[in-house]
């Protein structure tokens, strides 16, 4: 329920990818600590068994008990102290333990998260534990790696998107035989194999110089580069859109660096005065629409404005105290969903019931009371989509402001962003996606 109060939508992917009569390691990307394997575990039917990096353990009682409850194992690294590496033992044998029975595991082959839309080399974990389960059975067990892609519209941000993207399986026999031959040798291929099959399941970009105005062009570009490769506006072709637009972006760079540092100066300067005069990108259009958008928001926002009050009453402390909580006392961003999540878990039940006490002298009735209770999460997320509305309503008067006292500013956003599209169309080919 949290999940899904979190998330605007979540979609999984490839499902039909993951065998279900043979022992599995789930192998996804991790851009964002503890959000990540929450999105294996609430999305799958599968419930692996996690083995995670030991410095997300002994940070607070709750995060430990959830980590528990997920059934996390703690990893050791040599900067957590050489005397805890003979800890991994441990975690490892429960790990082939886990395969042997048929069961699932799940490990980021990165071994920590980066917070960005970039993968990190990985490490020789997954195939260390693979390999170990198989010798112990002459490679009989026949382990299937499921390369994961775990991709979000927005790392921290309420109501965003969650896409999971589950790939053809890597099957470890196909390696078994170079790792009896040469152990490092056959490390060293299963651990490329899965990198290989994790790149087609993210957005991955390369380039270090202008990785933030490359996430900045996929923002303003990446709805019309998606309509340029004739494909219906649904989350998941957006992101196989987004994906193309990346590669594309990163060859860019590499086949012409002037042509890419002005695109991207361009675009820094667009975006600078947009964020100077309070302006979305989306509002930036030449029809003349926005008037009858505006009045039918307006509209709406009247109507359900005693909904979006319930809402709001009833659901505003806990989410404003998870809120504040979270963005000043945790300074690393990545953590920040993790936390929230965490957090919401605790808070929204805990409030709710407080709720309930208070009112159930004012409701008739057993039913009239779990009806209220049951209300509570699903009025919170209308109030908040109430919220959404209204900021997108003042957005579009803003619009009309600037249109109406400074013609010229609104014409040179108009004239920038034509000229952005321009010079992107002329260097970057439609996706060919099927």
């Amino acid at each position: 329920m949290v999940d899904w109060f979190i998330h605007k939508k979540i979609v999984v992917v490839g499902k039909e990818n993951v065998p279900t009569n043979k022992p599995i390691v789930f192998a996804p990307n991790h851009q964002n600590a503890l959000s990540d394997p929450m999105a294996i575990v609430l999305h799958l039917s599968q419930q692996p068994v996690w083995l995670a990096r030991a410095d997300i353990f002994g940070q607070s009682k709750i995060v430990d008990a959830l980590l528990r409850f997920m059934k996390i194992l703690p990893v050791y690294r040599i900067r957590d102290g050489i005397g805890n590496l003979e800890k991994n033992d441990a975690t490892f044998n429960t790990s082939v333990k886990v395969l042997e029975n048929n069961a699932a595991l799940a490990l980021f082959p990165e071994a920590a998260h980066t917070g960005k839309r970039q993968i990190r080399a990985h490490k020789k974990a997954v195939p260390r534990i693979v390999f170990m389960a198989e010798e112990k059975t002459g490679g009989k067990l026949d382990i299937q790696i499921i390369p994961t892609g775990i991709h979000y519209s927005h790392y921290w941000k309420f109501n965003r998107v969650l896409l999971v993207n589950l790939g053809k399986p890597v099957k470890v026999t196909d390696y078994y035989d170079a790792y009896v031959k040469d152990a490092q040798e056959g490390i060293r291929k299963l651990r490329e194999a899965i990198y290989e099959a994790t790149l087609p399941l993210i957005i991955n970009f390369k380039s270090v110089l202008y990785y933030d105005d490359f996430e900045q062009i996929l923002k303003i570009y990446g709805q019309r580069f998606l309509n340029r490769s004739g494909l219906k506006p649904t989350h998941h072709n957006l992101f196989k859109t987004d994906q193309v637009l990346a590669n594309r972006l990163d060859q860019l760079e590499a086949e012409k660096p002037e042509e890419t540092k002005k695109i991207v100066e361009r675009v820094g300067r667009y975006y600078q005065t947009l964020k100077e005069n309070g302006l979305k990108n989306r509002l930036i259009k030449a029809d003349r629409k926005h008037f009858l958008q505006l009045l039918g928001n307006l509209l709406l926002l009247v109507v359900s404005l005693p909904i979006y009050v319930y809402g709001l009453l009833f659901n505003a402390l806990p989410f404003f105290i998870v809120d504040r909580l979270v963005r000043t006392k945790v300074k690393d961003r990545v953590f920040w969903s993790s936390y929230i999540l965490v957090a919401a878990m605790v808070l929204f039940p805990a409030f709710y019931l407080l709720q309930l006490w208070a009112v159930s002298p004012l409701l008739p009735g057993l039913a009239a009371k779990i009806l209220f209770l049951l209300s509570l999460p699903f009025i919170g997320k209308l109030a908040f989509n109430w919220y959404i509305l209204w900021l997108k309503t003042i957005g579009i008067s803003k619009v009309y402001r600037i249109k109406w006292l400074n013609q010229s500013l609104f014409n040179h956003l108009l004239a920038e962003k034509e000229k952005i599209y321009q010079l992107l169309d002329q260097h970057l080919e439609p996706a060919e996606i099927q």
